[in-house]
């Protein structure tokens, strides 16, 4: 494993699939520490949580719910 970014942190959207999946991939390979989140997919954000964890980094999952921005009242 490559550490050149060791004793980083990460914080992914979207890091239970796709491009964002890659990305916690990454950065996790460079040996830094993950935090991704995720809206439904849990089984899928805490399969990358434990192939991180199995390389020696701290990962963890945030499940987050993004409302369209019509939802957010104007200040």
């Amino acid at each position: 494993m490559n550490h050149t970014l060791k004793n980083k942190r990460a914080l992914v959207t979207g890091g239970s699939r796709g491009i964002g999946a890659a990305i916690v991939k990454r950065f996790v390979s460079e040996g830094a520490d993950v935090a991704l989140t995720y809206t439904s997919s849990s089984d899928r954000a805490n399969e990358i949580v434990q192939a991180a964890l199995s390389l020696g980094v701290r990962a963890i999952t945030i499940q987050i719910a993004l409302l369209p921005l019509t939802c957010v009242p104007c200040l």
